[in-house]
């Protein structure tokens, strides 16, 4: 792994000014929001726009490391409730779904609106594994603390690739690894680092994705937490248990079959807890076609799976109740040359339906 200095962020960050990747810049909520086949009752959603709520950012951060890093998107949000404030955790890149990335955090209160935290960016590359950006942050609260993991994105070697092969999920120039900061009161946070050592995720792992409820509270299955990763360990779906967030023990656990979808699973996005029921929100193709889907589940019997269907929310960093019912955000759509992000909820009448 290459250690990160100044110079190799500063390369990062050129590299990622020019990257385009026209499938990700063609990105739309709106896409995946339209697939609802609107005849599954335990579905999740649909869901409406609620432009109220949207956010945008006005101004450029101060700049940690000073190479003249700037960003032009903001996607992949989580959100977290704490009394009368609504929390906001995002990436923002340089171009939309680039690399180089930071995250950024904002607070809404009634009276004020969106407020940028003046401390951002809150999360930014300190550690080598971090090179190439910090992304995607997913936000949980448990015991009174506050966990935010991440993606930490650094340059993977031919020595690391030698070390690590990973011929079911090939890994090229780019690794991926699932990382930590802990938080006591949402504003300081302290990098806990890697939380999946590379035996296990073989230079890529991607999507902390933990059983949550309404109120982004971590939620136990059967006394462990869980954390479901969709991406990397050299194509083998893992999932991980904890009884603290922070300590984690790996192993290969199939959860999840989207034959009947006829697709192939990109990522998990979100896991939701919802009385009995735990539902995975994910990522799929089908054909050359991008689509979201949802997967039923007992709560008590997590790997088995009940029903699946079409639509989802690709809500990356989970849902929140906000204002009496579940809200989450998403930065495609925003207007060329805005860095917005869009909010959307479940539409009242339905919030009634499915509560």
């Amino acid at each position: 792994m290459e250690p990160l200095t100044r110079d190799g962020l500063r390369r990062s960050l050129d590299e990622a000014r020019v990257q385009h990747g026209e499938q990700t810049a063609s990105l739309s909520e709106f896409t995946f929001l339209d697939q609802y086949p609107g005849d599954v009752p335990w579905a999740i959603g649909p869901f409406e726009r609620i432009p109220e709520l949207d956010f945008a950012l006005d101004d450029q951060w101060a700049d940690p490391v000073d190479i003249g890093w700037t960003s032009a998107s903001l996607i992949n949000p989580t959100l977290i409730a704490r009394d009368d404030e609504l929390h906001l955790f995002y990436r923002a890149s340089p171009r939309k779904e680039s690399l180089s990335s930071r995250i950024g955090h904002a607070v809404f209160r009634q009276a004020t609106g969106w407020v940028d935290d003046a401390r951002n960016p809150v999360v930014h590359p300190t550690l080598d594994d971090e090179l190439l950006g910090v992304e995607d942050p997913k936000v949980y609260e448990a015991d009174g603390r506050w966990f935010l993991f991440y993606n930490g994105v650094f340059p993977a070697t031919a020595d690391d690739r030698l070390r690590h092969p990973s011929p079911g999920y090939p890994v090229e120039t780019v690794g991926c690894d699932v990382s930590l900061a802990v938080s006591d009161d949402l504003v300081h946070w302290e990098k806990i680092g890697p939380i999946v050592d590379h035996a296990v995720t073989r230079l890529w792992a991607k999507g902390a994705v933990i059983p949550r409820d309404a109120h982004g509270r971590a939620v136990r299955i059967d006394g462990s937490y869980l954390m479901f990763l969709s991406e990397g360990c050299d194509g083998v779906p893992h999932v991980g248990r904890s009884d603290d967030l922070v300590h984690w023990t790996f192993a290969p656990q199939p959860y999840l079959d989207l034959a009947p979808l006829d697709g192939h699973l990109h990522e998990v996005a979100t896991a939701i807890v919802r009385g009995d029921d735990l539902v995975l929100d994910f990522f799929y193709s089908a054909g050359d076609e991008w689509s979201a889907g949802q997967a039923r589940y007992r709560r008590d019997d997590p790997f088995h799976q009940i029903h699946i269907a079409r639509g989802g929310t690709l809500a990356w960093g989970g849902m929140v109740e906000w204002g009496g019912r579940p809200v989450f955000a998403q930065g495609w759509d925003a207007r060329p040359g805005r860095r917005e992000l869009q909010f959307f909820g479940l539409p009242h009448a339905a919030r009634q339906e499915q509560g």
